[in-house]
């Protein structure tokens, strides 16, 4: 028995016996690698091999060849770790089994397509809206030039404007014409501007015209609370005043004022007295266009995205709807001849699935074997709409009379405001681009900036304009006016949509092709600008896409979606 010694340690060795117990080390290195490979293997491992299991290479013994780097062997690895040798035999071990690599290759291909199948189905608003950030070489599909754009119905949450002629017109406004331009909004006075503005600062037509540009209208206001985006604006809204939460009687009122302005907003647009406008909720948002717009002859809604049980009430109310990407996509497969429907596949799912029972009552088993339930039944022949919720495919199209059993539907749906969270009690926001009942003016955000860039000679000046908030259609079409005369036809601007929106760009199904000329009378007094509302009645090119960069030389334009 030792002694326990201060200070003394039983490990400790003297350095002669260090140096003795790395020569002895070194010799047995070499011995290892002038030695055979099968004398080099432990035991267990020659065991192995002569039974014909493919191994991994033993890093321990040959891993000591390349150098003292090499990795040290896992102690806990099997010996016959299958997946491993599969993997590694590509590279390099015996082809005495080629099954075992094509096999697992096999595997990792189905569980790649699972993987992006899964991906794609928890696919959510957040990580739409950071796709627009990607770079547009990489998304954008390029599309024919042309004098004017295309109409695009989404809601844009940002445009970026830059150029190489200074944008110092649109700073510091003097009151005169920031009033100028609130009555020329209020009262839609039509303002025409020159091709091209020598000194656009001292332009007094141009500065009204642009503050007339930003105005839109808005219900409910809550100047501590933003109204928009509703989708996904939980962490915006976090930690904000929030006195009607708990409060019952402040809910009612808020929802029968906005449904004062919700009523007073249809009435304009059945009177062709507003163009269109949005209902925005925290979990759809609803696009109301007039008669003439879009092609279409009649007031239509559109609502994006829906989920299965929205569908079902508007259903149980007896509204008409249809679901147009579907029914396309159907139309291209019976073209094709491709595949059928959904209702053709679920209708033969169905007489399969009463022939099989019919059978089982003829062989007399029909009470020993389990049915599935209804509820079972009903879940997987609805598999197809659940599949679908919360994505483009499950846009809706209301026309017509069934438009305003949907605005009733719309006001006593209880699942139209969040009940828990931070948007709780707060009724939809209603955007539009005239004056409504309940409605406060707000103004788009604009701001200028100056800066350097480096080109072959120096630097140069680059400037560029950012005007944010709630971004409609009309706005948009009028701020490429503006651009247009301002910068000389020369411009290039990034658009942020908000990705929700941007199915409200597909085509709907013409009954007949409406006259321009009547519909543009119809709508003369609409609010809009001649040129704006002549674009807004065109048929939408873009589908499910939205305008993400627009380009301007010499007055063409060239745009990306």
């Amino acid at each position: 028995m030792a002694l326990s010694v201060p200070g003394y340690s039983p490990s400790f060795k003297r350095p002669p016996e260090i140096v003795r117990l790395r020569r002895r080390r070194s010799r047995s290195q070499k011995a290892a690698a002038s030695s055979p490979l099968e004398l080099r293997e432990p035991t267990p491992r020659r065991a192995a091999l002569a039974a014909g299991l493919l191994l991994r290479p033993f890093p321990a013994a040959a891993g000591r060849i390349g150098g003292p780097t090499a990795a040290r062997r896992n102690p806990f690895a099997r010996l016959d770790n299958r997946l491993r040798v599969a993997a590694e035999a590509s590279d390099g071990l015996p082809r005495s089994h080629p099954e075992a690599p094509s096999s697992f290759s096999d595997t990792n291909q189905e569980n790649d397509m699972l993987w992006e199948e899964t991906l794609s189905e928890r696919t959510t608003a957040t990580e739409l809206s950071q796709a627009s950030h990607i770079s547009f070489s990489e998304l954008d599909t390029p599309f024919s030039e042309n004098t004017e754009l295309p109409v695009d119905w989404s809601i844009k949450t940002r445009l970026l404007v830059t150029s190489s002629q200074p944008f110092t017109w649109a700073d510091h406004l003097k009151a005169q014409e920031e009033a100028q331009g609130l009555v020329q909004h209020c009262r839609a006075t039509e303002v025409t501007l020159p091709q091209s503005i020598k000194d656009p600062k001292l332009s007094t037509e141009l500065r009204c015209a642009f503050q007339q540009s930003l105005i839109y209208w808005l219900h409910p206001a809550l100047s501590w609370l933003p109204l928009f985006p509703r989708i996904g604006a939980d962490r915006k809204m976090a930690g904000k005043t929030i006195p009607w939460s708990n409060d019952e009687a402040m809910q009612h009122i808020l929802m029968s004022d906005w449904s004062v302005s919700f009523t007073s907003l249809y009435n304009l647009l059945k009177t062709k007295l507003c163009p269109y406008f949005y209902v925005c909720t925290y979990q759809f948002t609803v696009l109301f266009r007039a008669a003439g717009f879009a092609g279409s002859n009649v007031i239509t809604a559109l609502i994006s995205p829906t989920t299965r049980g929205l569908r079902e009430a508007m259903k149980n109310e007896g509204i008409e709807f249809s679901l147009p990407l579907i029914e396309e996509n159907d139309q291209k497969k019976k073209a094709h001849g491709t595949s059928m429907g959904l209702g053709e596949e679920q209708a033969i799912s169905d007489e399969d699935e009463e022939e099989s029972f019919s059978w089982l009552e003829e062989m007399g088993v029909q009470d020993k074997i389990k049915k599935p339930d209804i509820h079972s039944i009903k879940l997987r022949k609805e598999k197809h709409e659940v599949q679908m919720d919360h994505r483009p495919e499950s846009v809706v199209l209301v026309k017509g009379i069934n438009t305003f059993t949907l605005l009733n539907f719309l006001i006593n749906c209880k699942s139209l405001v969040a009940t828990s969270g931070a948007q709780a009690g707060l009724p939809p926001t209603l955007l539009s681009p005239v004056a409504f009942r309940g409605a406060t003016m707000q103004m788009l955000k604009a701001r200028s900036i100056n800066v350097k860039t480096q080109a072959l000679s120096g630097y140069k000046d680059q400037f560029s304009m950012e005007i944010t908030g709630p971004i409609m259609p009309h706005a948009l079409h009028s701020m490429t006016m503006l651009l247009k005369s301002s910068q000389s036809g020369s411009f290039s601007a990034g658009l942020y949509p908000h990705e929700p929106t941007a199915v409200f760009n597909i085509r709907l199904s013409l009954e007949k092709i409406l006259d321009k000329e009547v519909v543009h009378k119809e709508l003369t007094n609409c609010g809009l600008h001649p040129k704006t509302l002549e674009q807004l009645s065109q048929i939408p090119l873009l589908g499910k896409s939205s305008l993400r960069k627009v380009e301007m030389n010499d007055y063409m334009c060239n745009w990306r979606s």
